[in-house]
């Protein structure tokens, strides 16, 4: 791996971070990527725009998860979380038993078991929204989901969604409404861990691939990532630093092996921006081991040693780029002003529908994909699927 990555120069090289990454791996690699001048790093492999506007408050569920239940008006914008975040859901029909709330969706009708009005499947009824809005409510609140922001136009959504909670007063002194829903577990540490592309140049996960395929791009490092078209990455050399043998693995031309949630102790940021700190239950398998050691190890055959020797060494380092990480269990409200910038993103709304990223819900990651208890709930939920349409 060292003597690859050394022979290439850094614009042909990238990082992809998968969506089970905890924020001391993110860390760890966004060091990495500034040792050796690397800009291509995203932890966004399903192409989401979250991160590169309005600030943390851009990406975060601001309101926090039990404020749903002091909302008298919930917008619900290209999500089901019945898939997506069912805990979340069943507040959602806590609050509707409780009376007093209306319910709105724009995307997939599902059955969410709670009434709400149907207001349309895409982009289009989000626009006429803007154009025309209700009523408005003391506490409205909207929930976009990763099936409004993980397509080409997701940009452009974020700003009209946006520019559709300022018409209404989702964000007011007191209030701050404006909620993204994440189906990644790591998503939200990553982006606070800046694992993004360097903004003079840096190529986004979409790009990379597209320049693996027209090989423009020579070295690839999936750190857990699997939900990416591996069959199109040319003569790349791929790097996978992961757990479970899924699509990365698959394709990789070196796999450095890592370890699951359950057999280190790791952070992860919920989607209302609540650190929390996993226990180790088990120690990895045979010659794997921790994602930060490797990466650590990494460096040092590379010639860009980092700058800690332990774990303890780096969260300290991590703590002073995110200081909030350190007070676990503990949600750091993000900078609501910050949201404006979020109606300068550019680009057009496309007409295509909304759909859930959640099509099977019991094969969401490689830990699910490689269980036989899971591989049995989805072949029975598919079953069933296919009785009732006969």
């Amino acid at each position: 791996v060292a003597s690859k990555v050394k022979a290439t120069t850094p614009d042909r090289i990238g990082i992809i971070l998968g969506d089970l990454v905890g924020s001391e791996e993110a860390f760890s690699l966004r060091q990495l990527a500034d040792q050796l001048g690397i800009k291509n790093i995203d932890c966004r492999q399903d192409g989401t725009p979250l991160g590169e506007q309005g600030g943390r408050a851009g990406y975060l569920f601001n309101s926090g998860i039990a404020a749903i239940e002091e909302a008298d008006a919930i917008m619900l914008i290209g999500t089901n979380p019945r898939l997506e975040a069912p805990v979340l859901n069943a507040r959602i029909r806590k609050r509707y038993l409780k009376g007093g709330c209306i319910i709105g969706v724009i995307g997939e009708q599902a059955d969410l078991t709670y009434p709400y009005t149907y207001l349309g499947a895409g982009p289009d009824s989000l626009a006429k929204f803007v154009d025309h809005p209700p009523a408005k409510a003391e506490k409205p609140m909207f929930i976009i989901g990763q099936g409004a922001l993980a397509r080409p136009d997701g940009a452009a959504v974020l700003a009209a969604a946006y520019k559709a909670a300022a018409s209404i007063g989702v964000v007011k002194d007191g209030w701050n409404g404006f909620n993204v829903l994440h189906t990644a577990a790591g998503r939200v540490g990553a982006l606070d861990v800046c694992a993004l592309p360097s903004k003079d140049g840096g190529k986004t996960a979409k790009q990379m691939l597209d320049a693996a395929k027209n090989g423009e791009l020579d070295v690839l490092i999936l750190a857990g990532a699997d939900e990416i078209d591996t069959q199109n990455l040319g003569s790349t050399f791929v790097v996978y630093i992961g757990t479970h043998g899924d699509a990365g693995a698959h394709r990789a031309d070196v796999i450095l092996p890592g370890a699951a949630y359950v057999e280190k102790q790791v952070t992860y940021v919920n989607t209302e921006g609540r650190p929390q700190m996993t226990a180790r239950a088990s120690f990895p398998p045979g010659d794997a081991r921790e994602d930060w050691a490797i990466l650590r190890a990494l460096s040092e055959h590379l010639g860009a040693t980092l700058p800690w020797n332990n774990l303890d060494e780096l969260r300290a380092a991590m703590y002073k780029v995110a200081p909030h990480l350190a007070r676990l269990e503990q949600v750091t409200p993000a900078d609501a002003a910050a949201l404006a910038d979020l109606a300068n993103a550019a680009g057009a709304m496309s007409g295509e529908a909304f759909r859930s990223p959640i099509t099977d819900f019991y094969m969401t990651n490689p830990i699910a994909r490689a269980s036989r208890i899971m591989a049995e709930c989805s072949a029975m939920r598919n079953a069933g699927k296919l009785e009732a349409a006969e």
